[in-house]
């Protein structure tokens, strides 16, 4: 399959595109820095080198074209303000969403966050936003005539994956490390398991493979 990832060197893109070369697949990550593409070739990835926010659907269409699946695993980051969070993490989402539309790809994996329907609408705190910009990408996503796949993973770890989760509808709250949410991910882009399903995901005891089975 050739892949491509928005946000392309954040920590959960970097496992998933090792993985995904080592398995034989394409792996294309969007960044937006071109300092970063080296790190990305040496994972087994192709860079894309391009700005999210800088950039028309019809544009990015013509960038995506011959790909298999996009999954979007970008955002602002920790020291961002709330307009940025707006503008990357809703609007990026949605972008990609649109441009796959119009590049004929129906998959699309959205990497989102636990409970992000709970946003406080009358609050201007930059978390309150992040999670308002997290639920209207994922509002705009299950509206879409697409083969989507919308995960909310909990808290996220740098903690070595073991491969075991729980991946339902709604989860308790919890943690998860980074690499698990990269497995799971990439299950449900090469089994095409969980179309049209929007779960949470925290550690557990269910082996990846069973626990996207299920969906």
């Amino acid at each position: 399959m050739r892949i491509v990832i928005a946000g392309g060197h954040g920590k959960i893109a970097l496992i998933m595109i090792e993985r995904l070369a080592a398995a034989g697949h394409e792996a294309v990550g969007i960044i937006r820095n071109p300092d970063h593409a080296a790190e990305l070739v040496a994972l087994g990835g192709i860079p894309l080198v391009l700005d999210l926010e800088a950039i028309g659907a019809e544009e990015l269409a013509r960038d995506l074209a011959g790909a298999d699946a996009v999954v979007f695993a970008a955002g602002a980051g920790p020291g961002s303000g709330a307009a940025r969070k707006l503008t990357v993490d809703r609007d990026g989402a949605i972008l990609l969403a649109e441009a796959a539309e119009r590049a004929g790809i129906r998959r699309y994996v959205m990497i989102s966050a636990h409970r992000t329907d709970d946003f406080d609408a009358d609050s201007d705190d930059v978390f309150q936003v992040y999670l308002r910009a997290k639920s209207e990408a994922d509002a705009d996503l299950r509206g879409r005539d697409l083969d989507w796949t919308v995960i909310r993973p909990g808290g996220l770890t740098d903690e070595p994956g073991a491969g075991l989760v729980t991946l339902g509808e709604q989860t308790e709250r919890g943690q998860v490390p980074r690499a698990d949410v990269a497995a799971v991910i990439i299950e449900v882009l090469i089994t095409g398991h969980g179309v049209r399903r929007q779960l949470e995901l925290i550690t557990g005891l269910t082996p990846v493979a069973e626990a996207v089975a299920a969906f």
